[in-house]
């Protein structure tokens, strides 16, 4: 999975290049399907806001959080994206298991 991080108003340092990757690897392993991430961190006077655009196969998902810490705000964005991830890996697997179901015949009796 490829992984854009860009900050607006904040240094993207090691550290939360680090965690944001540490992070967005949990979403991985729930669904392989992950292309690719766009995550933008943006500090607005008091308030620290992470933002992720999940880009995978079938569908594109956003999650935002807004939060006193930017590493609190890391960790509701990707709790965020954890649940979406988990809904389309669901729904998937549901309508895939539905089509390779044989549809019962009813049957005649003489």
């Amino acid at each position: 999975m490829q992984i854009n991080l860009t900050g607006h108003h904040v240094d993207i340092t090691d550290s939360l290049r680090n965690y944001v990757n540490e992070k967005m690897e949990k979403l991985e392993r729930h669904f392989d399907k992950v292309s690719n991430t766009h995550v933008i961190l943006s500090v607005d006077k008091n308030e620290q806001k992470a933002e992720a655009t999940v880009h995978m196969s079938g569908n594109d998902i956003f999650a935002e959080a807004h939060e006193a810490d930017m590493y609190a705000s890391i960790d509701a964005m990707v709790a965020k994206l954890d649940r979406q991830v988990k809904k389309h890996k669901e729904k998937i697997t549901n309508h895939l298991h539905h089509k390779n179901v044989p549809t019962p015949t009813p049957e005649i009796e003489d």
